[in-house]
């Protein structure tokens, strides 16, 4: 597999790099020549231009490219509005086909049908690169669907963009089918000898506390927390509902988890109902942060993916990045992350809309991420890095200093986040017992009641018999470690209980237990009985429990419940005592 790059100026300049190109091809044996363009511009004379030439001096080359937010060659930012790689196959058993087919809402569905077609006729399938207009339209269903092509098959690639990121203009091209607004393109690769390695790189960290979907339809967010999403960017990042909004957030995704992944998702307008339009449907009841990113994490990433690249030996290294990486770094620090691999490979890409990657056999719609797809024809080689690895040891004042504050504000929102965990604790936990107070006690009840299923809602409450007695006689010390014991077998017994288990303190020498469980019942509280007669307090010797169970019936309330225990536990002490009764 060769690789050549570089900047289109003009016809001269092209033609010229072209005949570099089959000069190369004339003396070397190949299989495939493809061109990738990616261009600044959207202007279709420009493109088509040299599309055209490229047909002229090479017609047995095919082509593929779209518009971007700007071009990588060489592992950098490229100055140039247009980028040209060319990757040349050398082994005859690879195999390559471009396709293109258009891309709204109405039409994805037949386009991943035809790619589907494609694929069992082309053979050994190993990979499928894409790249696509999306700007106007939810790729959930669309990625849905690119999710049932056999899992072996890598599938990656990037969304066509604009120089002015808040343009809706975009474009995609090939040989087959020509430059189009609205368009798809496919590029699928195979053969015994051909390797493909995909992965994927955020950095980017969450912030702040987690936040609630709470109403969504579609790829439109309109709740979190029960206010409308738009208030989350103005009350943490004072970012405005106006012509800048997706200028402004493109720095701070939501970070969620979804297909088993950390995913981040940008959102690309603010409504005047204050609803968010996302690139992808985000469902409710998930919990979502705003995430930064922080540099040193994304180097440190950099770093050990480069590494394990390095292993996979690789010929050459396609990265779809984020637009937003490039705001973040800016235009003379992005090579941060891009260097390190192109000292891996030569390395090539463009800057994206959104990027997708198959991972764990779900193609995912990523925003805010780095996609790297290394590839090589046959089998793996032990070989020198071909240039001198590239981390930089330093980040420039700016970002170091909003990645200072970041931290400052997560370790803050941590230290926040235990705190009220803490206090939620304390006001559901009894203090003498660590077991839960009435007030939680009777909220797991509730609850449980409400969700009767196949599975009964048992009550189990217990009482210390003569326990005024132990008061009175041995002091109140000795009385608290009679409570303590109690409690600490029923919390004992609620973590053996087959299903769901809870253990409360009722009041004074009185506790409650609930379980939600096909155990037996009465088997249940005879253990709690028999083991508590069993303790033999230092000065309080041996005492019994009284003990009321019962078991919730459809329908009824929760006080109808409590009685009915209760009235169990009071005919216990009443005919005497130490015993369990049923009701």
């Amino acid at each position: 597999m060769r690789q050549f790059q570089f900047e289109y100026s003009d016809k001269t300049m092209l033609l010229r790099e072209l005949q570099k190109i089959n000069n190369w091809c004339r003396s070397h044996v190949y299989s495939h020549v493809v061109f990738y363009i990616f261009s600044e511009t959207t202007d279709q004379t420009t493109i088509e231009e040299i599309c055209r030439t490229i047909d002229e001096e090479m017609p047995y080359a095919t082509y593929m490219g779209c518009s971007s937010n700007g071009n990588v060659l060489d592992g950098k930012l490229s100055p140039n509005p247009i980028g040209i790689s060319c990757t040349i196959f050398e082994y005859a058993s690879t195999k390559v086909k471009m396709l293109q087919y258009k891309l709204t809402n109405d039409t994805y569905l037949t386009a991943v049908n035809e790619l589907k077609k494609e694929i069992e006729t082309f053979g050994e399938t190993k990979a499928i690169e894409m790249l696509l207009t999306i700007r106007g339209m939810s790729m959930t269903n669309f990625c849905k669907e690119l999710s049932t092509i056999p899992e072996n098959i890598e599938i990656f690639g990037g969304g066509a963009f604009n120089l002015n990121i808040d343009s809706n203009v975009a474009c995609v091209f090939t040989k087959e089918k020509g430059y189009s607004n609205n368009s798809i393109a496919f590029l699928l690769m195979g053969g015994n000898d051909f390797y493909i390695d995909t992965r994927y790189i955020t950095g980017w960290k969450p912030l702040g506390r987690p936040l609630r979907v709470t109403r969504s339809k579609g790829s439109t967010l309109y709740e979190l927390d029960g206010r409308p999403a738009y208030e989350t960017y103005y009350k943490y990042l004072n970012i405005k509902n106006d012509e800048n909004f997706f200028t402004n957030t493109l720095e701070f995704p939501f970070l969620y988890r979804y297909n088993g992944i950390d995913i981040l998702r940008a959102p690309i307008a603010s409504n005047d109902d204050g609803s968010l339009e996302m690139t992808s449907d985000i469902e409710e009841n998930v919990l979502a942060k705003i995430a930064y990113g922080d540099p040193w994490t994304i180097l440190e990433n950099i770093e050990s993916e480069s590494e394990k690249i390095r292993y996979f030996s690789p010929e050459i290294i396609h990265i779809y990045s984020c637009a937003a990486r490039r705001t973040f770094w800016g235009n003379h620090e992005s090579q941060n992350e891009t260097q390190p691999l192109h000292a891996v490979a030569p390395t090539f890409g463009f800057f994206t809309s959104s990027e997708f990657l198959r991972t764990n056999g779900a193609v995912n719609q990523h925003n805010v991420t780095l996609v790297i797809a290394s590839m090589r024809e046959g089998e793996p080689f032990e070989t020198e890095r071909w240039a001198d690895s590239y981390v930089p040891k330093t980040i420039s004042g700016k970002i170091s200093m909003v990645n200072r504050l970041a931290t400052f504000i997560a370790a803050a929102t941590d230290e926040l986040d235990k705190a009220n965990k803490q206090l939620e604790l304390l006001a559901r936990t009894d203090s003498l017992t660590q077991i839960l107070n009435r007030g939680a006690i009777q909220s797991v009840i509730s609850e449980n009641l409400n969700n009767i299923g196949d599975t009964p809602l048992s009550l189990i409450m217990v009482d210390i018999d003569n326990f005024k007695r132990v008061n009175d006689i041995f002091g109140h010390n000795e009385g608290d470690n009679v409570i303590k014991a109690l409690a600490n077998i029923l919390s004992r017994t609620a973590e053996s209980i087959s299903g769901k288990a809870y253990a409360g303190r009722w009041g004074g020498e009185e506790f409650m237990f609930a379980m939600v469980s096909n155990e037996d019942l009465l088997e249940t509280a005879e253990k709690i009985r028999n083991e508590f007669s069993k303790i033999n307090f230092d000065l309080a010797g041996n005492l019994t429990v009284s003990v009321g169970i019962t078991v919730a019936k459809p329908g009824e309330s929760v006080d109808t419940l409590y009685n009915r225990v209760d009235d169990a536990l009071y005919t216990a002490k009443e005919t005497g005592k130490n015993k369990t009764v049923r009701k």
